[in-house]
């Protein structure tokens, strides 16, 4: 028998974490990492550089985003910086804009790396770059190119030595064009790790070493990253030089700007809870998380025999139709997309409603980065999680570690 639901039976998981918790976790973790000292004051649009300035504007920007305001002054003075801020803060703009003033368009030779754990991050970043560049006909002299698995070669390789000043792409191609000698590492003279937690949990720590060691030592290095377990703090240490840390994890940017909501159901019965949830919910767009390719299948099968308008996103898909889902899911023709975590990492789109977590992963961290793809900039969301008897510990774990009061 399906469980019941009724939207007075919701019950909140997840509470606002208290002041005294996030004290105690700032004193945590600036036991290990600590504020910039000396610390610099917030900068607004009309303090930046003419050009930084255009480059704002020509993204459709009227402000600066608080990750934004507080992490540039640091990097236009050159400071290495590790920065805790939510997917969807405006953390891309706050690595980008300062391009526009460090990167020297003369100078046909690789300036910038930038490191992102997918696919689809990597061309979210280069798209705003292009967006950002034709701001003034100094900036759009700047060249950035593309470089990540699955597409061919020929392209970045003519990319790298036609002097494109900037470089956004994946570790394990990035590293393949090392190796073969087509990328010449030393004229960088800045790194940056976007997401670095996710590229940790998806195994890439050997090929972000290797890559490091090609870099020269007297770069700057930019660290970006949802959480702040223990391996990204020990990473932070080895890769960048006494970096400050901003953390913009307890702002409004955070889980503060997102309901969560959780039920306990029969595994058996998780499918028609979840077909319950959509015709209570009437959700405007939403994502839905399984652990495994089978059952995003499964679940993409199940929800369009219900009527509903849905595709999914797994590693199985080519990079071409997982280009064209989320496409459509930005562009507001396609209401679901069922994914998997690999599949799903990097996704943009700034107005989710919904996000529905079908199966509760074992990594707990992945939680906080689902719940991410809602709630974005600002915006509202509900992050819903579906969980059995035994996905509660997990839950319970997940709240023990970001000092988040749980409740049933």
């Amino acid at each position: 028998m399906a469980t019941e639901i009724s939207k007075s039976s919701y019950t909140n998981v997840i509470d606002l974490t208290s002041e005294a918790q996030k004290e105690r976790r700032r004193d945590e973790v600036g036991s290990e990492l600590r504020e910039p000292d000396p610390p610099l004051d917030e900068v607004r649009v009309d303090e930046l550089s003419g050009d930084m300035e255009q480059a704002v504007h020509a993204a459709g920007w009227t402000e600066l985003m608080d990750v934004q305001r507080k992490a540039i002054p640091y990097i236009l003075e050159g400071r290495d910086l590790i920065v805790q801020s939510q997917t969807g803060s405006g953390k891309t703009g706050a690595f980008l804009l300062p391009l526009f003033d460090l990167v020297n368009p003369d100078k046909k030779e690789q300036q910038v790396l930038i490191l992102t754990p997918t696919r689809e991050l990597a061309r979210q970043i280069h798209e705003e770059f292009e967006k950002m560049k034709i701001a003034t006909p100094h900036t759009n002299r700047m060249e950035a190119v593309l470089i990540y698995g699955g597409v061919g070669y020929q392209p970045q390789i003519e990319g790298l030595k036609n002097g494109a000043q900037v470089v956004i792409g994946t570790p394990g191609r990035i590293l393949d064009h090392l190796k073969k000698n087509n990328f010449d590492a030393g004229t960088l003279r800045m790194l940056v790790l976007d997401e670095a937690d996710e590229m940790l949990s998806m195994g890439f720590y050997p090929d972000m070493k290797d890559i490091v060691e090609h870099v020269p030592e007297d770069r700057v290095s930019y660290m970006y990253s949802a959480t702040m377990p223990p391996k990204v703090r020990s990473v932070a240490r080895e890769f960048l030089d006494d970096p400050g840390f901003l953390s913009l994890s307890t702002d409004k940017v955070s889980v503060e700007e997102n309901e969560y909501r959780y039920y306990l159901v029969n595994p058996m019965d998780k499918d028609r809870v979840l077909a319950q949830l959509m015709e209570l919910e009437e959700p405007e767009s939403a994502l839905i998380f399984a652990n495994t390719k089978r059952e995003v299948s499964y679940l993409n099968k199940f929800l369009a025999n219900k009527g509903y308008d849905v595709d999914e996103m797994s590693g199985d898909l080519s990079q071409r139709d997982r280009e064209e889902a989320l496409d459509r899911l930005r562009e507001g023709d396609l209401r679901l997309l069922v994914a998997t975590d690999v599949a799903a990492r990097g996704i943009d789109v700034s107005d989710l409603s919904h996000v529905f977590i079908y199966d509760v992963p074992q990594d707990h961290e992945y939680i906080i980065h689902r719940s991410g793809r809602t709630a974005r900039a600002g915006e509202e969301g509900t992050t819903i999680v579906l969980s059995t008897h035994e996905d509660e510990f997990e839950l319970k774990r997940m709240a023990n570690t970001y000092d988040i009061d749980l409740e049933r």
